[in-house]
């Protein structure tokens, strides 16, 4: 049991925030580690709860995403941290239900920032529950409060995000091929810095559904999803040029295709139409859809391919979506029983003039390139230690404050679990 928790809930020594940065961990901190790690692996209080603890030591060579040209704040453009983290993971069986979940609490310090300092709470439940031999379906909530990313905001204030959402769906498998399906999740934003709470906001989505499944494991289905925005905050006068909410409707085909034991092919895809409350003006459509292929050749290597055409939103005060074309690809490699290596490339261009309908001067889109590479090494079952390292650089558009810049980075984390 404890194996299907370490595989649903990755445990991370990272800092929370886009990227990492190197610190010092306590004499205490360390102590209590090195007690950890003479723990054999057996040593979980139950099968139900199991408590971890993790470590990461971090550094960014250009902490506030500022442009290549541009001073750093307070005469330093990087900044080293540490955290830690404590938490557990539960797994408990009720019946024909499974109840999961996560609690984590960690604290994130600063070297040269010190007023970025901060506490981060986590929390994620989910009840899987079955009825009969044909009914099927999952609700859950979850909470999660970190450092707001700072690619498009310049400040030096600590401005903390939480990000909360609940979710119920369930399938109806009326026939051994065919099946139902409806969900419905809301997600809420909110933002600490008084400067961005105009960008809290709350989704809410519905979804509806129909899937043939193969006998291949394979599937191909319809999907319908309607999305609501709504920004609380946007009711003052001086909020009068930007969007005050907004209606998305997705007709999409939604398709697994088993093509082999190491090729599978996950399409969700179709037509979008995404309404403004205010600006109809600025009203959108057109072809949205993600293609994410997994193909695994050797038994110890695997790739992950990602493509994307999909609006979303946009933490900025001029513009609130955007139109995002991106692509990734990601691979993993288990050198041995013990050490695995990982390594992703990305690149993301926003065109903020699709998604927004503005006429702005100039080219109105960024884009985004970031590499990794990462070694994990396991001396035991449930102890990890990693090293990773990034490169992130932006071309942006400076008319609508999504300025270009060039960072990188590398972390040392380390992570136990009893």
């Amino acid at each position: 049991m404890l194996n299907t928790l370490r595989k649903k809930y990755r445990l991370s020594g990272t800092c929370a925030l886009p990227h990492p940065r190197l610190a010092r961990l306590p004499a205490a901190v360390l102590l209590l580690g090195s007690t950890a790690f003479s723990l054999p692996a057996v040593a979980a209080i139950s099968d139900t709860i199991a408590p971890f603890i993790a470590t990461s030591y971090s550094y960014d060579d250009n902490l506030f995403r500022l442009p290549d040209n541009s001073p750093g704040f307070d005469g330093s453009r990087s900044d080293t941290s540490r955290q830690l983290q404590v938490g557990l993971l539960f797994n408990r069986p009720i019946g024909r239900q499974l109840l999961t979940g996560q609690v984590k609490w960690s604290r994130v310090s600063f070297d040269h920032f010190d007023q970025l300092n901060y506490s981060g709470k986590d929390y994620l439940a989910d009840l899987e529950w079955h009825i009969a031999n044909h009914l099927e379906g999952h609700v859950g909530v979850s909470y999660a409060q970190t450092l707001t990313p700072f690619n498009d905001l310049r400040t030096t204030d600590r401005n903390l995000r939480v990000v909360q959402r609940e979710y119920a769906n369930g399938a109806w498998r009326f026939h051994p091929s065919w099946r139902v399906r409806a969900g419905f999740t809301r997600e809420r934003y909110s933002y600490d810095a008084v400067a961005q709470r105009y960008a809290n906001r709350r989704e809410d989505a519905t979804e509806l559904g129909v899937d043939y499944l193969a006998p291949s494991d394979s599937r191909i289905g319809l999907q319908l999803r309607h999305l609501k925005g709504s920004y609380p905050n946007r009711s003052d006068p001086i909020f009068s040029n930007i969007e005050h909410g907004y209606e998305q409707d997705e007709i999409k085909a939604n398709i697994y295709w088993r093509f082999s034991g190491v090729t599978q092919i996950q399409l969700l895809g179709g037509w979008v139409k995404r309404k403004n409350e205010v600006f109809s003006g600025r009203d959108s459509s057109g072809a949205n859809g993600r293609l994410i292929v997994y193909w695994a050749p050797l038994g110890k290597v695997r790739f992950t391919g990602s493509l994307w055409h999909e609006f979303a939103a946009v933490e900025n005060s001029l513009i609130s979506s955007s139109l995002n074309n991106g692509a990734s690809l990601a691979a993993a490699w288990d050198v041995s029983a013990k050490v695995r290596v990982d390594a992703q490339v990305r690149r993301e261009k926003r065109d903020f003039s699709a998604a927004s309908g503005l006429t702005l001067p100039g080219d109105v889109s960024d884009t985004t390139r970031t590499a990794s590479l990462g070694v994990t090494y396991s001396p035991k079952q449930n102890i990890q230690l990693g090293i990773s390292a990034f490169r992130d650089a932006r071309s942006g558009a400076p008319v609508i404050n999504t300025g270009s810049y060039h960072a990188k980075g590398i972390s040392f984390n380390a992570s136990a679990q009893f």
